[in-house]
């Protein structure tokens, strides 16, 4: 709750400005499951209403002690879901396909590889049945939540009134979901596929998959014109080109800057593609091209191609496909080859395996309550937390590694941001 627009400094200390008090105190939300539910219960009267769905971009604020650029922020833009339902088997189908589209826009156009699964319950969103969520490991092991899809049953209709008239004319409680995924997202993309030269934006979406930089010397106009004509004509052969069923994305660059510079910017960019055009190319129908994602060869050195123009404007779209395939396969390696199973002593695996551990697989028996809370505080101690249950996972045997008893299904344990 905001009630001063301004700080003053008073004995060394920062006070609120008594002369910047607000009329009317503005008050932020971490989330809009409360102001949504009042409107859905102005919008909801009878069964013929249902299902509702809605969709918002907002901002939302957060109280982080410790922010991290994309990751936990004060303030955030994020998409947020929010539907009402007749029956619980309504809102469950409509939170799963949620999660759905959040694993398939995260496995496709961002090519990060996510574990889709449930929420442990003390994970769970506050008042939620239950919480599915999809993790993404980063290069460093670490986990990072890139999407959540929540069943909140009737306690938030119950709350804020949403109720339905249903067929037979009696008053029925509405069930309701909540999903959300944020700019964290961003986040995501850059330490899942970056490098020490900067990003390696997957072509889907990068805002320019092809950069021509054409290499003027400002000696021979001549010269430099044949040059740019040769990139021009080059750019508009790439523009009628397809990749993933759209218009290839091309960029002339012309800055009054040094080739060379203008190079090593789009690295840092994370452009897919990078071509280069000088006299030679020109004489001899070819471009100097560089694949972001391979940007050194086994010595080294930058992995300079130089493909003949005609056969590398056809090929183009195929060839972005094929960097897109290469970075989701580069991290899902990474993923599954780090997620560790049949693991006896934890604290003993995170002490010995190393800067970057991974995840870990365990068999548990799904306990609650004060037995739930002693394995928190357990893994607490060793930074851990409990990722997920991972849908589609093997099922249990054998005995829950916490306490004993028959394990009921498997959860991923790592560090998380």
């Amino acid at each position: 709750m905001v009630t001063h627009h301004r700080l003053k400094g008073v004995d060394g200390r920062l006070v609120p400005d008594p002369d910047s008090k607000l009329e009317e105190p503005l008050v932020v939300r971490p989330t809009s499951e409360t102001v949504i539910g009042a409107a859905m219960a102005r919008w909801v009267q009878s069964w013929r209403n249902l299902p509702l769905m809605v969709n918002q971009w907002a901002n939302v604020v957060r109280w982080e002690m410790r922010t991290r650029m994309f990751l936990r922020t004060s303030e955030f833009l994020w998409q947020e879901g929010h539907t009402a339902h007749a029956d619980e088997a309504g809102a469950m189908a409509e939170m799963l396909r949620a999660l759905e589209m959040y694993r398939t826009f995260a496995e496709g156009p961002l090519a990060i590889p996510v574990i889709a699964g449930e929420k442990p319950e003390h994970e769970r969103f506050p008042g939620a049945v239950t919480t599915f969520s999809i993790e993404a490991m980063m290069q460093d092991g670490k986990a990072l939540q890139a999407g959540t899809s929540h069943y909140l049953g009737t306690s938030f209709a119950e709350a804020a009134g949403i109720r339905y008239q249903d067929k037979d004319g009696t008053q029925q409680l509405c069930h309701t979901t909540s999903w959300g995924t944020s700019t964290r997202m961003i986040g995501g993309v850059i330490m899942t596929h970056g490098d020490d030269d900067g990003l390696r934006c997957p072509p889907q979406i990068a805002p320019y998959q092809i950069v021509i930089i054409p290499m003027l010397r400002e000696k021979d106009a001549d010269e430099d014109q044949a040059v740019l004509d040769y990139a021009k004509a080059l750019k508009s052969g790439l523009d009628r080109e397809l990749a993933f069923n759209e218009p290839v994305r091309t960029l002339l660059d012309i800055r009054g800057e040094k080739a060379a510079t203008k190079r090593w910017s789009w690295v840092k960019k994370g452009a897919p593609l990078i071509i280069e055009i000088g006299p030679r190319d020109v004489e001899g129908g070819k471009l100097a091209l560089i694949r972001r994602d391979k940007l050194y060869n086994a010595e080294g050195r930058l992995a300079t191609q130089f493909p003949d123009k005609k056969i590398f404007t056809r090929d183009a779209g195929v060839l972005l496909e094929e960097i897109q395939a290469a970075l989701h396969k580069e991290a899902n390696d990474r993923l599954h080859n780090n997620i560790h199973k049949n693991i006896s002593d934890l604290e003993k695996f995170y002490e010995n395996s190393g800067k970057y551990p991974g995840w870990v697989e365990l068999q548990w028996a799904k306990p609650s309550g004060a037995a739930l809370d002693k394995i928190v505080e357990q893994l607490k101690e060793l930074k851990l937390t409990m990722r997920n249950a991972p849908l589609g996972a093997q099922e249990a045997e054998g005995i829950c590694y916490f306490t004993g008893q028959p394990a009921v299904e498997r959860i991923l344990i790592g560090r998380a941001y």
